[in-house]
């Protein structure tokens, strides 16, 4: 009996070269964040300041948090384009809800995120009742909040004294308590924000990577025929997973208006975008190629320190979206095009 070349190639022991290639992909993304690091603070000391280094963290944590739940309906084989609308949609509910009803901030919290949970649910509804595709169904949501963020205020910013459209005028005001959420830190080094995306990144690490259900989340996502006719329950864990992205888009909302004080019209502008591409650097992260909560994070980390590197040495505003879109397209080919030839 022969034996093929590619039984021997199976079953010979892996070179040292081999294996110090395959750490060096899988470790690809974390030895260009150290390159980058280590350019930005030779070329500007002041980048490596333990303040600078929080700063980045709590710039990107927003970003971070809607792309984790961005990254669970990625695990299903879904999209969430609606996250940016909705935690758009909650930085103005937020705010009315203090300002115009006069809420405190524990009934304002949790208020805005029962209204992610239930956007999730409507999206969950749309795409596994009535087999809306996901892209579609989520897309006309997000423009459905767009223009609803609207209307109770008459386009404009909610802020203390605001004129109402029938010519009242607000008398609350923003509760401290919930400012705390967005201004507050942790022995006045760690930024709150920071905290809160710590604790979502472990949780849903802990959740899809060492759960049953984490497990069923990406065999639906891989075959989901195969996962219903195994015994999963696919139409509860594609609601689940999109309930998860919803509040996770309205914690980041709530994080938002906790930080700015108001509800800015423009506040979510760049938010789906950002957390979008956070999730999808991700899939380089340890050569993974699939959605992971990890690589999420790290991907969010990665454009902001790059972002804030460049800011630091004036590069101008205006290159900011060049410079996200050619890493996510570094990101991609390492992740693809590399690993393809690896095969």
């Amino acid at each position: 009996m022969t034996t093929s070349h590619n039984e021997l190639q199976a079953h010979r022991p892996a070179q040292p070269l081999e294996i110090l290639r395959e750490t060096v992909w899988r470790g690809s993304v974390f030895l260009l964040l150290a390159s980058i690091i280590v350019v930005f603070s030779v070329a500007q000391p002041a980048f490596m300041t333990l303040t600078n280094l929080m700063s980045i963290l709590q710039a990107v944590s927003v970003v971070a948090i809607i792309g984790a739940g961005v990254t669970v309906t990625l695990a299903i084989g879904g999209f969430d384009l609606s996250v940016g609308a909705v935690a758009a949609s909650s930085v103005m509910a937020a705010s009315y809800l203090m300002i115009v009803l006069g809420l405190g901030a524990p009934e304002t919290i949790v208020l805005v995120l029962a209204f992610g949970a239930l956007v999730g649910f409507a999206n969950a509804l749309l795409i596994v009742k009535l087999k809306v595709p996901d892209l579609l169904a989520t897309l006309a949501t997000m423009f459905l909040l767009t223009g609803l963020q609207l209307i109770p205020t008459a386009g404009r910013s909610i802020s203390v004294g605001l004129i109402l459209p029938d010519g009242s005028k607000a008398t609350g005001k923003i509760d401290p308590l919930f400012l705390m959420i967005g201004r507050s830190s942790f022995l006045e080094t760690v930024p709150l924000p920071v905290l809160l995306m710590l604790f979502v990144a472990v949780l849903l690490f802990i959740l899809t990577e060492r759960t049953r259900f984490g497990r069923l989340l990406f065999a639906t996502g891989g075959n989901e025929v195969a996962a219903r006719l195994a015994g999963a329950d696919t139409a509860r864990i594609k609601t689940m997973a999109y309930v998860v992205s919803g509040v996770l888009a309205a914690l980041g909302g709530v994080i938002v208006a906790a930080r700015v004080g108001r509800g800015d019209v423009s506040s979510g502008a760049s938010l789906l975008m950002d957390s979008v591409a956070a999730s999808l650097i991700g899939f380089a992260v340890l050569g993974l190629r699939r959605p992971n909560v990890l690589g999420t994070i790290v991907g969010a980390v990665f454009v902001g320190v790059l972002l804030n590197g460049m800011t630091m040495l004036n590069a101008p505003y205006y290159t900011q979206d060049f410079i996200k879109g050619a890493v996510l397209v570094s990101a991609l080919a390492l992740t693809y095009g590399v690993a393809r030839n690896r095969t």
